[in-house]
């Protein structure tokens, strides 16, 4: 089931971060267009998950699903420092 959860969340936050994202810029929503840039992260994490599991199951490598979660790492830090220089941008307007 979780499986099947996460390949359903892999096809569909795509979908729902891009739409979301359009219509936050066409809104000028900044709330919107930061929930999108979670919705991408969350679809990402799908991603990884699916890897690291996949590779569990194929070759046996215990090793691969918390080493595909690491990867995530470098994205989240990303958005993060990405939202809090928008947010401070913001503030100062």
């Amino acid at each position: 089931m979780g499986i099947a959860l996460a390949i359903a969340a892999l096809i569909a936050m795509p979908i729902l971060a891009y739409a979301k994202q359009r219509t936050g810029r066409q809104t000028g929503s900044k709330a919107l267009e930061a929930d999108a840039r979670e919705t991408w992260l969350c679809a990402h994490q799908s991603a990884s998950l699916l890897i690291g599991l996949g590779l569990n199951a194929r070759f046996g490598w215990w090793w691969a699903d918390p080493v595909a979660g690491l990867a995530m790492v470098p994205f989240i830090l990303w958005q993060g420092r990405s939202a809090i220089r928008e947010a401070r941008s913001n503030e100062r307007d």
